[in-house]
């Protein structure tokens, strides 16, 4: 949309019934702060511009709420007067001359950009205020929406509505777009002649009528519009968002086997002809390319499989696990900062940290990379084709090359030239080209016994 547009995003709550020591707005919903969810939002609206009414946690919220493609601004709201009071705290940016105002709110983070971009064209076609509304079974304890002649002519709070309005379905989000030529004439006339002494948004919309103006509500979905008060509802918009998400997952072309057991983050991304089996859980930062297999009862966090890798079951990979193409860690394997080569195995109850597992090799059971000191980590380097026996601790930094043999139960503190056998288990004894010669013989016996049938 050509227009300019202001997002005015109200994030200032004391979150009291959140029972929290840090604002609402920044508990998160997949790993994400519901704040940045609503900014992620406004983004993909095409908006660029967003004035952050903030009170509690200020820097915080503001830190939270910064995407890529947005240019955030943010007013501290000092008393807590209402919505419409709130709003106005930004009146510096909304004087700026936008074609649009947006109100959103900070909780509630499973709005898409779909709501703002219809309240937005409702204006576009000559509306003063445009609310995005849904239609519920319950809609006790929400504003109605009362709507004649498809225009939208006044806000009916529950206690204030006759029992006619009451029975109207159609309630209200709180959120809005507002002619923004017109925008603070309409809210500076909302005044606080009621119970609460509180300047009500909702009264823009009579407002606007009165002036001539014209109003009307859009709809969206209950689902993307619900907003969270205390821990039981920040649960269920996790139930939500993680359903909504599994769905457009799976219909990309991602097998899910027990999907309700799946846990997403909101960054995560698994490529076609995946296979994620039950109770697996992605946190941030987690690429799963097409073909790669995700056993059951994984924790995947920071990390990338590539194409036709496996992963469990009963494994963890920690930020900066990188398995290649057809790489395997197996069961009660931990993989952290590490790259795992292409067709490399790291079958099951190891530990690979700090490291680079190259191409080919083969990891004992039991093995661990001894990476931290107490004060620094080092790094373990293991070479292509390479054969770590089981129960071997590689004590970095330490290199072992390509095509070398290390002895089940060694130690290895010292580096392993290519194609050389080491044996750490009391003291270490290195044998040169004595891998090679093992391999060539155990290919030996291999061709004779297939030759025997």
């Amino acid at each position: 949309m050509a227009r300019s547009c202001l997002a005015v995003i109200l994030a200032a709550g004391d979150s009291t019934r959140m029972k929290s020591s840090v604002s609402k707005v920044l508990h998160p919903v997949a790993g994400r702060a519901m704040i940045a969810h609503v900014t992620a939002a406004v983004a993909r609206a095409g908006i660029s511009d967003v004035a952050l009414v903030v009170g509690r946690d200020a820097d915080a919220v503001e830190k939270a709420a910064a995407v890529d493609g947005l240019r955030v601004s943010s007013f501290l709201q000092k008393e807590r007067l209402g919505t419409a009071h709130a709003v106005l705290a930004a009146r510096e940016a909304i004087a700026r001359g936008y074609d649009d105002i947006l109100v959103a709110y900070g909780d509630v983070p499973l709005i898409t950009d779909g709501p703002f971009a219809a309240a937005r064209a409702a204006v576009a076609e000559g509306h003063d205020v445009a609310v995005i509304g849904f239609h519920t079974g319950q809609p006790t304890g929400y504003g109605r929406l009362l709507v004649k002649d498809g225009e939208l002519v006044a806000i009916r709070e529950e206690k204030d509505a006759s029992d006619a309005e009451r029975a109207v379905t159609w309630c209200n989000s709180g959120l809005m777009a507002i002619d923004g030529r017109k925008a603070l004439a309409l809210l500076e006339r909302i005044g606080n002649d009621n119970a609460k002494r509180e300047f009500y948004l909702t009264d823009v919309v009579e407002i606007a009528r009165s002036l001539g103006g014209r109003a009307v509500a859009v709809d969206a979905s209950e689902e993307e519009l619900s907003g969270c008060n205390n821990r039981a509802e920040l649960a269920h918009l996790e139930r939500l968002w993680q359903q909504r998400r599994r769905h457009e997952i799976m219909l990309s072309g991602v097998t899910m086997i027990a999907p309700e057991t799946v846990f997403l983050s909101y960054d995560t991304k698994i490529g076609q002809d995946a296979v994620i089996e039950p109770n697996v859980v992605f946190g941030p930062g987690v690429t799963v390319e097409g073909g790669a297999i995700i056993h059951a009862f994984s924790h995947l966090e920071g990390a990338h499989v590539a194409s036709g890798a496996t992963v469990g079951p009963f494994a963890r990979l920690r930020p900066g696990a990188h398995l290649a193409e057809g790489a395997k860690v197996g069961n009660f394997c931990e993989v952290k900062k590490a790259e795992i080569g292409a067709g490399a195995k790291v079958n099951h109850l190891t530990y690979i940290g700090d490291a680079f597992v190259g191409a080919g090799s083969n990891i004992g059971a039991g093995t661990i990379t001894c990476n931290y000191d107490g004060v620094n980590k080092f790094e373990t380097h293991i070479g292509a084709g390479a054969f770590i026996g089981s129960n071997t601790a590689l004590v970095a930094p330490v290199s072992v090359g390509d095509g070398a043999y290390v002895g089940s139960g060694s130690v290895i503190t010292e580096d392993v030239p290519a194609d050389a056998l080491a044996l750490g288990r009391a003291r270490q004894v290195v044998k040169p080209e004595r891998a090679k010669q093992i391999r060539e013989h155990n290919l030996a016996i291999k061709a004779a016994r297939k030759a025997k049938g």
